[in-house]
């Protein structure tokens, strides 16, 4: 039984190897330049600008949606740190999953992988329901008029009506990304260019129209309103209290989440271990500087209550007096939605390609054209899937699964550079005389080796799971306990204080093991504290979500571990290799001898 459940946990724990020679190599076209990497990772700004501005300052935020981005960035930065260090090591397609795989092991490389496809298919449709609207409203809304008259849909779970237009947008995205990611990458930076101009025309425009008074509107001015039909808070630049601005960074998230397509591309870029993690923070960098100006701008235009989450910046610059810019705004709304549109579709093939050629997922979904160098089925696949569910459910239903598995990703990824880093080289164990026999107390505070060991991989991987647990209760505890903390109950207030004391304990001890000093192109700085951090800041925001988005998130989770059970697990890439691994060695040892 014992060596049952020993053989089960070495296979669902299996990890992907790639040889020296083989890294690089690949049958996808490396075409992708620097600077195209760092457009494509700035294809976000559509999303993050013209819609995500809106509803988090109206809905949930209010003025202090500048500091929802800024923590969202801050969460986005330390995650991005993680990445880089892995696009460093590892340039190929399939951004978390394949980093999770090389790293963690098989089982948790398809949980990640499973979900970052429900990720970019729920980006995706959402985007293309935000491009429909966007236009429609230049256009006085006629198409949702026409729509809902000639194709109204009579279910709850689905929208008023059937939106073939941005079913048409994402099938559009699908033809172009067959067609090849160098032509995307071209449309997709002329598309960038005018869209980051129209941002800063806005910001420009937009500071002198401004009113400071907007960021301390009294509660008596905002409970006098009787014209609202929604949540208007308490006035003030916290009207929904630092809680909602703690909400809204969890939804300011996805507005960052570029730089994930960034890594998710690292198989078909020009020099990927130089190239992913410049483009990666350039990519963070510009995204928080212009989300947070825009912010700035548009909720000292207008008072919060008053912004229409639907068309944020039209009718911002209409309160203003200046109506013309609503169709400058327009062109730049479209232009960026659009490339955010291809920035959540262009990833989405490429881990279907990653997930399906390890064999997790079936093996003909990534077939690449021989002449075109494009994973043509996956993408058909994606961009159909994508175009179905644009085309059936509106765009609050399909933004209410979208951060968790982006926040998820990012954990995995950081609790994978933490794991990496106090991993022994092969030359660490081959030196074994290096390392003298420790006992457990030894090794956890006074460890003698200055590299990693076998001794010193185990307690960190101990350490891992222990930060892992308690960062999690510590956040639960803070997020659903945090009344009987401020009322200082004797056992939820001493349950919370030994979390933070063991949580700075084990950071000390993880802080104390030796790490691998093997040099690449970039390194994640402050290792573990960085990572430990992001894991932490990940997990409260995932925590923030509402419980409908975990019941649906389980849904989907359980329809995957259905496929990997009767076929992944059996029909695994890495599964053939570790069985043929023994039978080449005994033929190998046989040749020799005779």
């Amino acid at each position: 039984m014992a060596s049952a459940i020993h053989t089960l946990y070495n296979s669902l724990t299996r990890r992907k190897t790639f040889e020296a020679e083989t890294l690089h190599a690949s049958q996808l076209k490396r075409c992708l330049t620097l600077f195209d990497l760092t457009i494509l990772g700035n294809s976000t700004l559509g999303t993050g600008t013209y819609i995500l501005t809106g509803q988090v300052a109206h809905e949930t935020a209010g003025p202090s949606v500048i500091l929802s981005f800024l923590i969202a960035a801050v969460a986005s930065v330390l995650a991005g740190l993680c990445y880089a260090e892995f696009g460093a090591r590892t340039p190929r397609a399939g951004s978390a999953y394949t980093y999770t795989y090389v790293s963690v092991g098989e089982l948790m490389a398809f949980i990640i992988g499973w979900n970052m496809i429900l990720e970019y298919v729920i980006g995706a449709a959402s985007t293309a329901r935000a491009l429909s609207s966007y236009f429609d409203s230049l256009i006085g809304f006629a198409l949702r008029d026409y729509f809902t008259q000639h194709f109204p849909l009579h279910a709850g779970m689905f929208s008023a009506y059937a939106d073939l237009l941005a079913m048409s947008f994402c099938l559009l995205i699908t033809v172009l990304l067959v067609i090849g990611i160098k032509e995307s990458a071209v449309l997709n930076n002329l598309l960038t260019a005018v869209n980051l101009t129209v941002i800063c025309l806005v910001i420009v425009v937009g500071l002198t129209k401004i009113h400071g008074h907007y960021w301390n509107i009294s509660p008596d001015e905002v409970h006098n309103i009787t014209n609202s039909t929604g949540k208007i808070g308490e006035g003030g630049f916290f009207p929904f209290g630092f809680e909602g601005t703690l909400a809204g960074a969890a939804t300011c998230f996805y507005a960052f989440v570029g730089f994930d397509l960034v890594a998710a591309t690292g198989e078909e870029a020009k020099n990927p271990q130089r190239a992913i993690p410049i483009s990666i923070c350039l990519t963070l960098l510009v995204c928080s500087i212009l989300y947070c100006g825009v912010s700035i701008v548009v909720t000292l235009m207008v008072p919060y209550y008053l912004i229409n989450p639907d068309a944020v910046l039209p009718e911002a610059f209409r309160y203003v007096n200046l109506p013309a810019f609503k169709y400058i705004i327009g062109a730049g709304a479209l232009s960026g939605i659009f490339c955010s549109l291809l920035g959540a579709l262009l990833p989405l093939p490429r881990v279907l390609y990653a997930i399906a050629s390890d064999g997790l997922i079936f093996r003909f979904i990534a077939w690449i054209h021989p002449r075109l160098q494009t994973p043509i089925v996956a993408t058909i696949f994606g961009g159909v899937a994508a175009a179905i569910m644009a085309l059936v459910f509106d765009l609050q239903k399909l933004v209410e699964m979208m951060s968790i598995g982006t926040l998820l990703a990012y954990s995995l990824v950081s609790i994978s550079v933490l794991y990496l880093r106090y991993q022994p080289s092969e030359e660490s164990i081959l030196h074994t005389e290096d390392r003298m026999i420790e006992s457990f107390y030894v090794r956890l505070f006074k460890p003698s080796a200055i590299r990693p060991t076998k001794d010193t991989a185990t307690v960190t991987r101990y350490l891992i799971v222990s930060l892992a647990i308690n960062g999690f209760l510590l956040c639960a505890i803070q997020i659903f306990a945090s009344d009987y903390i401020m009322r200082k109950n004797p056992l939820v207030l001493a349950l919370f204080l030994i979390c933070i004391i063991l949580e700075i304990f084990f950071v000390i001890l993880m802080a104390n093991q030796p790490k691998n000093s093997a040099s690449l192109y970039f390194q994640t700085p402050l290792v573990p504290y960085v990572p430990i951090l992001s894991v932490l800041i990940n997990t409260y925001l995932i925590l923030k979500l509402s419980p409908a988005t975990w019941i649906r998130f389980g849904i989907w989770m359980f329809t995957g571990f259905l496929i990997y059970g009767f076929y992944g697990f059996w029909h695994s890439s890495q599964r053939f290799d570790d069985d043929r691994r023994p039978l080449l060695s005994d033929r190998q040892s046989s040749s020799d001898s005779s």
